[in-house]
This record gives C-alpha cells, structure tokens and sequence, in this order.
C-alpha cells in the first residue's frame, strides 16, 4: 500500500467534527515531523507545514480538515471507528494528498516557498477565516493559494476548474410568521399564517426570476411548517431556505427584495412576519489571471461550462490574496455528505501529481 492511500485510510478511521481534532492534528504532526518544514498551529485545530526555500515568495495549498456527524455505512475494513462520525466529503483524501505534496516538496529547491495548511471547521464556522485573520499567510508572504475537493460525477482523476464564479455565496434564511389561529369556519377572524407563508413562498420565486438567465442565482425555501389541525387556521408558519449568488451586489439585492417582500405580506396578511439569515460563506471566485498562470506552468484542467451552487469556506482565503479551487472527479460514487460515500482511491494520485506540477512550475 503506498503512501496516499495508507494516510486516507488512516485519517478515515479517526474522524472529528469542527475544531476538536485532536487524533487528526496528531497523525499530521506526525507524518510531518520527519521532514524540512516548521509545523506551526495559528488556531486551535489547525497545523501548517512551512518549507522555506529562502524565497521572498510563497504559494499556499490548504486542505479541509473536520469530519461530519454522520454515520458510516460503507462496510469498509477501515471504516470510522468512532458511531455517529464519518468522513463522508472527502477529507480524508485532501489532508492525504496534501500530506503527500509536503513528502515530494521535501528537500526541493524551487522559486517558491510552500505553505500547507490543514484546516478545521470547514463544515461548520468557517476555520478559514480564523486561518486568514491569525497574520499566518501574511506572516509568510503567500503569494497565492489553492484547493482542491473530491467531487463525484466527474471522470475519476479528471482535475477541473473555471474562471471567475466556482462555487456561490450562501447563507440559511428562516421566517417566522406569526397569525391568529381559529376555527376555519369563522375564518374572517383569524390572521392566516399558511396562506402568509404560501404568498411569501410565491414573492421568493419571483425575486430569483426577476434576474437575466446569465446571473446564476438561487433563492428557495425547501421546508415549511404550519398548522396543527385541517379545520383551524393556522396561527404560524415557518419557511427555512437558502438564498445563493456569486456577485455580493446580487445577493444582497436580492437579500433586500426579500426582507421588503416580508413587509409587504406583513402588511397585507396582519402576520408578524421574522427573517433571519445565517452568516454564510462568500462566494467562490477564481481571479483570470491566476488561471492563466497556472495554465501557463502547465497543470491542465478541465474547464467546467457552469459553476455550482454549493459553498466552501476557501472563499475567505480568496478575500485575502488571489486563490483558485479545484474538483478532482471521483467518477459514479456516493454523493458527498452521505454515510455511503466512497472513491477508488487511485484519483488521489491524480491530485498530488497535479499539486506537485503547480508547486514545482508555478511563476
């Protein structure tokens, strides 16, 4: 078994969620220890690997770090040993391809300095925010950086990428609407929350369909829950749903259109109507001239026709200096995220080959 594929199997047994990885650190450190680079923790859960070529100029490569509180049910001879704890989104092989980038940088002299950084809560609060705020890549001049994630559907060890919008910005958005309930047959003296939550539901569609086709936008709620019998009024609803977009100025347009259409039903319904919004990520976007470079130093990539609407918080680093996301194809696998998921393990080799091409001819 080589050196990829025994780390993944390794890290897939020991998984842990958020900022509490301590087994996982652990392995790193070391997997780490015996080579050339300083091991440094710039926050709690998270170990980066700095090899100093004595360069003014550094290239970053992070990987995510935290499992998901999901079950396994792969039946896999070296699956989780921790119920209820799994790494079901790929992980596992990023910390292992990076682990195996850091072995083939060892001892290289090249125009760069190299900074890996192994990163938690990609999950759940966003580690990479804390990671950029700690000062560590300005600390080490980091000139640009990248990443990467495993991504079923694609052709198994196909790398793939596009210019400008990847992956979008996203936040939850929630609406408590509050009404009076009473029976249905005195209907006239009740505030109807379902029906409050249906016009909501309808004024949210056309919010998304009111932008161009070319504006890849989402705003969709996927849950509701309202009433408690046929016969009576509902007296509340609740609407959870998601609001995603690429350009700040769409989402936050479309943010705006949301809360005045909350009002408008307000007003119109006699329901006390809430929204709520999560933080969320900002959006993925991978700068022209990046992709250019890393074209030009000849680590080829498919190009992706649209982008998707999923998030990643490798967004933050790209509010920090200029930064490019990667898919590596998994083929006909599990989806991400489930306790099924799993991938022929031989598309790991793919992305450290394409990790080591960028590091050793990036400029």
């Amino acid at each position: 078994m080589n050196s990829i594929v025994a780390d993944r199997r390794a890290l897939h047994q020991i998984p842990e969620l958020d900022r509490s990885l301590e087994r996982t650190m652990a392995y790193l450190r070391e997997a780490l220890s015996p080579l050339d680079c300083a091991l440094s923790s710039p926050i709690p859960g998270a170990l980066c690997a700095y090899f100093d070529n004595g360069m003014p100029r550094t290239l970053a490569f992070r990987s995510d770090a935290d499992a998901l509180p999901v079950q396994e049910e792969t039946g896999l001879d070296f699956a989780s040993r921790f119920p209820g704890r799994m790494h079901a989104c790929g992980h596992d092989g990023h910390m292992a391809m990076l682990l195996e980038l850091a072995r083939r940088l060892n001892g290289v002299r090249a125009d760069y300095n190299f900074l890996l950084i192994f990163q938690p809560a990609e999950e759940t609060t966003g580690g990479a925010r804390d990671v950029c705020e700690s000062g560590i890549l300005r600390k080490c001049n980091a000139e640009a950086v990248f990443g990467m994630h495993l991504w079923p559907g694609l052709p198994a060890g196909q790398i793939a990428s596009r210019v400008g919008e990847m992956m979008s910005r996203s936040c939850e958005v929630t609406a408590e609407i509050e009404g009076r309930a009473c029976h249905i047959a005195r209907a006239a003296e009740g505030r109807d929350a379902l029906r409050a939550g249906v016009e909501l539901v309808r004024r949210a569609g056309e919010i998304e369909a009111a932008w161009p086709d070319s504006i890849f936008r989402l705003l969709r709620f996927g849950r509701m829950e309202s009433g408690s019998v046929r016969n009576a009024v509902s007296g509340h609803t609740r609407l959870e749903g998601t609001l995603r977009a690429f350009q700040d100025e769409v989402f936050f347009s479309m943010l705006d259109s949301l809360r005045g259409a909350c009002a408008d039903v307000e007003a119109a319904s006699g329901c006390r109507v809430r929204l709520t919004t999560s933080d969320g990520y900002p959006a993925v976007m991978n700068p022209p001239e990046l992709c250019d470079r890393v074209r030009a130093c000849g680590a080829d990539y498919l190009e992706l026709g649209q982008p998707v609407m999923i998030t990643e918080d490798f967004s933050w680093y790209q509010r920090y200096l200029p930064g490019m996301f990667f898919f590596l194809g998994t083929g006909d696998t599990p989806a991400l995220h489930s306790g099924t998921f799993n991938f022929d393990e031989t598309v790991l080799e793919a992305g450290a080959d394409f990790w080591a091409c960028l590091a050793l001819n990036f400029h």
